[in-house]
């Protein structure tokens, strides 16, 4: 069984390198090369949707108490160590902070379009979300339409048909009529004999 297997490979690569041959677009040292292929670079693999949630996640993390409350001891922590005052000590950014600036700017530089990445995601899937929802009521206002119509119909339909107060009073009169001819053929009313 893996002598078939090891053959069925073989034979795909076979029918692969000979259909790159006939393309023109294997390594073959009889044919010369593309020129604008060899100066293009190697595409390498960016996977979109990976980068797409990271951007989401580093949003999202931007947002919540737990940044600004990082943030904002960093931030103290950088200040207190490189003020002129206190001990002694390596001072790496001295007093306008220059640095500190600097990385703050590129800080916000990355966040702002890994923000806008992450709402431009959140929009196209509002958008996919809004065509759901305008179909699902679509097919619900139809649907409730042709309900509207059946219960019109069935109306309509029993205002033929005999209900139980129609029967009650028919048979009422046909009891009535049964006993009144056996009264009227003694020619007494009904009402004078009680």
């Amino acid at each position: 069984m893996p002598e078939a297997s090891g053959r069925g490979r073989q034979e795909s690569r076979r029918q692969r390198r000979d259909a790159r041959t006939e393309r023109g677009d294997g390594n073959r040292l009889d044919q010369p090369r593309d020129p604008r292929r060899a100066l293009r670079p190697p595409r390498l693999g960016f996977d979109s949707d990976r980068f797409g949630s990271f951007a989401e996640t580093f949003a999202r993390f931007m947002g919540t108490a737990t940044f600004l409350a990082w943030m904002t001891g960093f931030i103290i922590l950088w200040v207190v160590w490189n003020v002129p005052y206190g001990p002694e000590r390596p001072r790496f950014d001295t007093y306008p902070f220059i640095f500190l600036t600097l990385m703050l700017s590129l800080q916000a530089s990355y966040a702002a379009p890994l923000i806008l990445l992450a709402q431009n995601r959140q929009e196209a899937r509002d958008r996919v979300q809004q065509e759901q929802d305008r179909r699902a009521d679509a097919q619900s206002h139809a649907d409730m339409e042709f309900l509207a119509r059946e219960v019109a119909s069935l109306r309509l339909g029993l205002g033929e048909v005999a209900t139980r107060d129609f029967i009650r009073s028919e048979l009422r009169d046909l009891t009535d009529a049964i006993e009144r001819p056996d009264d009227d053929a003694a020619g007494t009313p009904a009402a004078a004999v009680d």
